[in-house]
């Protein structure tokens, strides 16, 4: 659930990372950025199932407030040299952000759902060591995909041989819901969350899957009708510039808007609240399969 908090908690604990003391005095001063946004985020409720309109409207924009000024803080240049990409500090800050954002959606539906960093359920397939141990015991590998969010079901099946006592047990999550967020969209990030798409919808032929990105490293040249994601959220409205154009004084960051958010939370609502009613019989009666 608190991805960035738990990232955050790592390198203030890491045994031999981040211990010389710019490391440390910069830590420290994220940490009291860090638990303002998240206890102003625990203290604003909502938006709830059944909010009003305008009331998810002013919620939003509140959340989407406090995320600008925290991730303006965040992304400060010295800040950003110290922590690169690869210590997913600054990445992970969406990824927490879509758990306030959805939280007391969900919930309201479920407190039994899945909401957060998921490892979902990919596939399943059995390998036994030989024919004897395949009529004993199933042999079931399970292969999972983590996805930075999503909104979902765990599962808890077993299963076992015929006649045998001894079962194999599992924990699954299962998307409805997988969100991908990104600091950047690029053509090669765009195919590898195409497929992780198409690999959800193969199981779950309902799943939803959404990209949200900060910014868009994308040419009109390439064709989105083509990929397998339902949705694709840009959130600044704005083309991507490499880092280090970013801190030059000419330089003009939109800000994260607050409209994109709200289309992406009503989006996500309408879909987990509707009639998610199909297959053949449904549509032989309507006259129309798909």
């Amino acid at each position: 659930m608190y991805v960035h908090g738990d990232n955050l908690y790592q390198k203030e604990n890491h045994p031999s990372k981040y211990n010389d003391s710019t490391s440390r005095a910069y830590l420290s001063e994220i940490r009291v950025a860090y638990d303002k946004w998240r206890k102003d985020n625990e203290d604003l409720k909502g938006p709830l199932l059944d909010t009003n309109v305008e009331d998810t409207s002013a919620i939003i924009d509140s959340r989407v407030k406090l995320l600008n000024e925290y991730k303006d803080f965040l992304d400060q240049q010295h800040y950003a040299e110290k922590f690169d990409s690869r210590s997913n500090l600054h990445s992970s800050v969406l990824e927490e952000f879509m758990y306030y954002l959805f939280r007391d959606l969900v919930f309201g539906i479920s407190e039994n759902a899945l909401i957060g960093k998921s490892h979902s359920f990919k596939d399943i397939f059995f390998r036994a060591p030989s024919f004897k141990d395949m009529v004993d015991t199933p042999h079931v590998l399970v292969e999972r995909k983590d996805h930075d969010f999503a909104i979902g079901a765990s599962v808890y099946t077993t299963m076992c041989c015929k006649g045998n006592k001894v079962c194999e047990t599992f924990d699954w999550d299962i998307p409805a819901i997988a969100i991908e967020c990104k600091t950047y969209l690029d053509k090669t990030m765009l195919q590898d969350v195409s497929t992780a798409a198409e690999q959800i919808k193969y199981k779950n032929p309902n799943a939803v899957y959404i990209v949200v990105s900060e910014w868009l490293k994308l040419t009109d040249a390439v064709n989105l009708k083509k990929y397998k994601i339902d949705q694709i959220y840009i959130l600044r409205k704005q083309k991507n510039t490499d880092r280090e154009f970013r801190y030059r004084e000419d330089y003009v960051k939109n800000p994260i808007y607050s409209d994109v958010v709200l289309h992406c939370f009503n989006y996500v609502k309408e879909f987990l609240t509707e009639d998610w009613e199909g297959g053949i019989t449904h549509g032989l009666n309507n006259g129309f399969l798909i």
